[in-house]
């Protein structure tokens, strides 16, 4: 790091005197991954750390028994910074590898980093707390434990329950292949239980009889197929059966489910979407004289960018600089590019941002600010947040370059220093932009200002309906 103003420094310095402690915290939840809204060991080591660094806790917020919040401070301004610890199904694998080893068969894997993220966001809370402790700063810390970003929009639940309503400013990152401040909206996303009911019967002797639940499942995925040639070119479907009705094939199946994932750019757009697989399903109960019951089972709006606080994050980012990483971290990253990551991996990662990065191993600098705003082709329910307070996320560079997300090569790095060195970068930007905005009001103002003629006349709109609850997630009909 450069010398900075004292301000810059001294935060970035906290950050890494307390990294020690949120690197290992990182591994043990890496080690213990857990599904959406079943994570409690996560939210119970982020809270004892949290505690123990002076923070008052509350749990079970929004009624979501793993969500929480860590306080620190009094009055305004008041500083969000989200964290997340879901993992993702059937993704375990052993740390370091080169080849794909689960460490259990058939067991889960934190695919996407949340380790990192959860515990990287509360280091960065934890070293902005001694920043206001140490230089009176007038202000609130608040850090969000955030449950279920990869399957039900965890925060999407909390911002429906009012909880990010009071914040003056939020804060995230999220462990990449590159150093970057994010400047790209999302896709919006309704995911909806298709779930079918027929009538059982044998199938060789009455057949005539069953009216088959998996049947319907099927056709309504062949609709949908159609249908894809029929939207627009920027929105997704997808699908996953979760219950094929049983193992008999000698049975019709009395009841069927598929679970499926509609994105769009707007919300809107994607809700018009969602209309039409209703439909599909729909005529697929019709054919197959059974009938559907449609649960919203989760959603996420798409991110609303703020450029004021993307400006301040960047040039934090770039006054701390990249990792350092050393000789290990590039022999690692090399020798798994070779055994297991392609030529296609590399070059689909690399596409939005330019080939100047075909030829490096690890990111070592700073992406400069894109000079416009594109559209993110994933999700995220922090999308939901930024509809209601100006939000700034930053990626920065926790694996190789080529490495994609949601496979066991991401997973095999989650714990390696070199994601350690990542993770504590994206700490040391989001404290010193937060410290930069507590002590600048006039950087909030213009936050908000920018927030309001973006969203204009809208206002937000939860995509959950009221009555739906994360436990239609969690548990399977009877």
């Amino acid at each position: 790091m450069q010398n900075d103003p004292l301000s810059l420094g001294e935060i970035a310095r906290g950050v890494e005197a307390k990294a020690f402690d949120y690197c290992a915290l990182s591994d043990r939840i890496w080690a213990t991954p857990e599904l959406a809204f079943q994570e409690h060991r996560s939210v119970a080591e982020q809270s004892a750390i949290l505690e123990r660094e002076g923070f008052r806790i509350t749990t079970n917020v929004g009624g979501i028994p793993t969500a929480f919040m860590a306080e620190y401070g009094r009055g305004g301004p008041v500083i969000g910074i989200l964290g997340e610890y879901d993992a993702l199904p059937e993704l375990s694998q052993l740390s370091g590898v080169l080849q794909q080893e689960a460490a259990t068969q058939g067991a889960h894997g934190h695919g996407c980093g949340h380790n990192l993220l959860g515990a990287g966001s509360a280091l960065a809370a934890a070293a902005l707390k001694e920043a206001l402790a140490t230089e009176g700063i007038a202000g609130t810390v608040r850090y969000y434990g955030c449950p279920a970003e990869e399957n039900g929009g965890g925060k999407t639940y909390m911002a429906r329950a009012g909880l990010f309503d009071d914040l003056d400013v939020a804060f995230c990152w999220h462990p990449h292949i590159v150093n970057e401040v994010s400047t790209a909206s999302s896709l919006a996303e309704i995911q909806a239980y298709f779930r079918f009911h027929g009538r059982a019967a044998h199938a060789a002797a009455l057949p005539h009889m069953g009216r088959s639940a998996l049947d319907a499942v099927e056709l309504m995925n062949v609709g949908v197929n159609y249908m894809r040639e029929h939207m627009p070119s920027d929105a997704r479907v997808h699908y996953a059966i979760t219950n094929t009705g049983g193992d008999a094939p000698n049975t019709v199946q009395a009841y069927a489910e598929s679970l499926f994932s509609i994105r769009s750019p707007l919300l809107p757009d994607a809700q018009r979407l969602f209309g039409r697989v209703r439909k599909i399903a729909e005529g697929a109960a019709l054919m197959t004289e059974t009938s559907v019951v449609v649960q919203i089972a989760g959603g996420s709006s798409n991110i609303i960018p703020n450029k004021v606080l993307q400006e301040v994050m960047y040039d934090n980012m770039c006054r701390i600089g990249p990792p350092a990483f050393d000789e290990a971290d590039y022999s690692f990253a090399k020798k798994l590019r070779e055994a297991a990551l392609t030529e296609e991996d590399l070059s689909s990662s690399i596409a939005p941002r330019g080939p100047s990065l075909k030829s490096k191993i690890l990111h070592d600098g700073v992406l400069a600010l894109p000079a416009r705003e594109e559209v993110d082709m994933g999700t995220t329910d922090v999308g939901d947040v930024s509809w209601i307070v100006p939000t700034a996320q930053c990626h920065t560079a926790c694996f190789a370059i080529g490495t994609g997300f949601h496979t066991w090569q991401l997973v095999t790095q989650g714990k390696l220093p070199a994601a350690h060195k990542a993770m504590i970068l994206a700490a040391q930007t989001i404290a010193t932009t937060a410290a930069d905005c507590l002590r600048n009001p006039a950087i909030l103002a213009r936050a908000k200002a920018e927030l309001k003629e973006r969203i204009g006349s809208n206002s937000y709109l939860c995509p959950i309906p009221p009555d739906v609850m994360p436990d239609h997630l969690c548990k399977k009909p009877a």
